[in-house]
């Protein structure tokens, strides 16, 4: 099973940016869709950007024009670049990678957008 590891997250001024990193324990290349989601206190969990194998790409609503989800084969990586963050994307956020043998997820970094 493939292990994930996010990092990134932290504490960021309204209208500032962060990239956000997941590392997986094998080449991204095998896995069918790779995705960030998010969960908000009080909230369910949401997806928020998603690549497939093929390079589509998916993007929540909330986040289209300011998010920019990608992939590093080299270093096995899937990275978020955030822009334009906003107090309402405060969540932590989840890295998931779909497999044909199902999913994994990682344990999750915090981001918070607070002046």
């Amino acid at each position: 099973q493939v292990q994930l590891v996010e990092s990134g997250g932290g504490l960021v001024r309204p209208g500032g940016s962060l990239t956000l990193s997941c590392a997986a324990s094998e080449s991204v290349t095998g896995i069918i869709i790779m995705a960030w989601y998010r969960q908000a206190p009080g909230k369910l969990r949401e997806a928020v950007a998603s690549a497939t194998r093929r390079g589509s790409r998916y993007y929540a609503d909330s986040v289209k024009g300011r998010f920019t989800i990608s992939r590093d084969l080299a270093k096995n990586t899937v990275k978020l670049q955030m822009n334009s963050l906003q107090p309402e994307d405060t969540a932590v956020y989840y890295c998931n990678a779909v497999l044909s043998g199902g999913d994994a997820w990682g344990q999750g970094t915090q981001v918070t957008v607070s002046s």
